[in-house]
């Protein structure tokens, strides 16, 4: 696996810039209000926002122009009053503006680049690059949830982001919630159900191994210009989670039997799973993981099941490239290093 480069931590003061490389909802009506709710919070914790420049001209604009959210990226990486870049939102096109980023614009200006979900495309983007970016926290889940930006997710966020320790232990919040959320009704209150904790699905002692992965849409991407390479997995610890269509036991087997057959599985050094996005159990899944893995592929790499990053919330956040720990005897997992630099 390659070494990135860290990018400069956040501090009060910064300028954020937000974009919209997948959905335009930010800019739609009968949403600007989640958008508006989440700048609010991130002013509270000392940033300065910015709206890139067609960020907020709606979903059927967005939608037709791939173009002109690549030019946001672009304007907000190349811009050096922007410190960091926040997606505001997922989707399930963002590979549409691939072709229209010049690489040169985020491996010469490199900084904090965060968001989940579809938002992965870029993330990848920004690993060909030698960027490390974060997969988590986009602007509308978790920060702008009615019920408040939980404070897992914002322990984590300015954990990760301003502080230049190493991130250290991973705790499972002590609750969570699968509810959907709610982008249409301003009133709307998500219920909180205690958590579990982390699941050992396989695995014995303790592995090291730097942070790779994102979702299952992984798979989909072995002819574009952002597919990762089997030695990008070397060594490495796998993170994937999905939303609840694309994580059934049906395509959780899908998508362990690429890992197998492509070779991935023999390469890793573990997996760690995001908790599903659900409510309802992940035995039979675990099961199912455990049969592909050490039956079919004859693999003992350690895998941890329920870990608070994905869709459910709240979530922690992962840079990729950051050296990490599975120890299967504690059931915990750790970043051993920071996110950013000085």
């Amino acid at each position: 696996m390659k070494t990135l480069m860290k990018p400069r931590r956040l501090a009060k003061g910064d300028t954020i810039a937000t974009v919209s490389p997948c959905n335009g909802w930010a800019g739609d009506t009968e949403t600007r209000w989640v958008y508006d709710l989440g700048i609010s919070r991130l002013r509270e914790i000392g940033l300065q926002v910015v709206a890139a420049p067609n960020s907020m001209r709606g979903s059927d604009y967005l939608s037709k122009n791939p173009k002109a959210r690549a030019e946001d990226i672009i304007w907000a990486f190349e811009n050096d009053a922007v410190d960091a870049v926040i997606a505001n939102v997922g989707g399930n096109d963002s590979i549409k503006v691939i072709p229209y980023i010049d690489a040169k614009a985020i491996s010469g200006h490199p900084k904090i680049f965060i968001g989940y979900s579809d938002v992965m495309n870029i993330h990848l983007l920004c690993y060909r690059c030698g960027l490390s970016s974060f997969y988590g926290s986009n602007l509308f889940h978790p920060i702008s949830d009615q019920s408040g930006w939980h404070s897992y997710s914002k322990k984590w966020f300015l954990k990760t982001l301003f502080d230049t320790q190493a991130i250290g232990q991973i705790e499972p919040s002590p609750d969570w919630t699968f509810e959907p959320l709610d982008y249409l009704h301003a009133e709307t209150r998500r219920k909180y159900y205690p958590n579990d904790g982390y699941v050992l699905i396989q695995g014995i002692g303790t592995v090291t191994g730097r942070l790779i992965g994102g979702h299952t849409g992984l798979m989909e991407l072995e002819d574009s210009a952002i597919a990762l390479k089997p030695e990008d997995y070397d060594g490495a610890i796998l993170f994937v989670e999905d939303i609840p269509e694309f994580f059934d036991e049906t395509a959780v087997s899908i998508f362990f039997h690429y890992l197998g057959e492509n070779g991935i599985l023999q390469k890793l050094n573990g997996i760690i799973i995001g908790k599903a996005n659900e409510n309802g159990s992940f035995s039979r899944r675990s099961q199912r993981i455990r049969e592909i893995i050490s039956g079919t592929y004859s693999c003992a790499i350690p895998v941890l099941y329920g870990l608070n990053f994905g869709h459910s919330s709240p979530g922690f956040v992962l840079p990729y490239g950051a050296l990490a720990e599975i120890n299967c005897e504690e059931k915990t997992f750790a970043i051993l290093e920071s996110g950013v630099s000085v």
